[in-house]
């Protein structure tokens, strides 16, 4: 795609969003509905909750730092896990029953259970989105690594290349596409969970805590204030794992067909 087409489609898609917002200020204001305020006033509201006082540094860059932790770890285990299992099939034929028992069961149902073990405090919200988000990351990471064509295996084999070689340039490349898909998808699972942790764990700090606590006072524009810090940190957060998916596989073929195919 030339750069010019990319300007325009990005321009596009926000003046649809204004469009979008317009239509949302215009509405909201001729129902008049408390539980609903406009965007204009929740903006207003979002500057002061965010900004104002100590909120940004006691609520959201906690967050931010549980958020990065548990989906960090969901990343590293993920692919270390999946490219051991995804190249021995036996091992994960025995265990995949296991791992798809253990991936239905909504990591929210299991807040009261890592209160008991881990307690309040950051450590259960951690582990509560480290839960969720390692799945995406791991199954996929298991598919991309047994992509691995019987022609590159029997290569390594002829010419006896190291093992770790074999694992960091040729299965780990493999598995890149998934690997990142994977990724995005516990991204947004984990943004989630940071937040319903914080709802259901009892925490005295974070988005989720503001969240709560300023709809049990009925200050309504701050409410949707903090929902959408959400749903802003889910957008950029997704921007940056794009960008920098397409940064890391601009080398893959069938990455660059996709591209020019945009």
């Amino acid at each position: 795609m030339s750069g010019g087409r990319r300007w325009l489609d990005f321009l596009r898609r926000w003046l649809v969003f204004l469009v979008f917002l317009g239509i949302w200020e215009l509405a909201t204001r001729a129902i008049g509905d408390p539980y609903f305020p406009p965007p204009s006033q929740i903006v207003s509201s979002a500057i002061d909750a965010w900004f104002g006082g100590t909120a940004f540094g006691d609520d959201i860059l906690p967050s931010l730092g549980r958020l990065l932790a548990g989906w960090g770890i969901a990343v590293v285990a993920g692919v270390v896990l999946g490219v051991a299992l995804g190249r021995s099939p036996i091992v994960t034929d025995y265990l995949s029953p296991v791992f798809f028992f253990a991936r239905s069961v909504p990591a929210t149902l299991l807040v009261p259970v890592f209160l008991v073990a881990f307690g309040i405090g950051p450590k259960m919200e951690i582990v509560t989105v480290l839960f969720g988000a390692i799945w995406p990351v791991l199954l996929n990471t298991i598919d991309g690594a047994r992509a691995v064509d019987e022609v590159k295996t029997e290569t390594v084999r002829a010419f006896r290349i190291p093992r770790a070689q074999w694992v960091l340039g040729v299965v780990l490349p493999t598995a890149l596409p998934k690997i990142f898909a994977g990724m995005r998808l516990a991204l947004s699972l984990a943004i989630i969970l940071m937040v319903v942790s914080e709802l259901m764990g009892g925490s005295s700090s974070g988005i989720g805590y503001q969240l709560i606590t300023a709809q049990g006072n009925f200050q309504l524009p701050q409410m949707w204030a903090w929902i959408v810090l959400v749903s802003l940190l889910g957008y950029l957060a997704n921007l940056v794992l794009t960008a920098a998916e397409r940064r890391a596989l601009a080398w893959h073929p069938g990455f660059r067909t996709e591209l020019i195919e945009a």
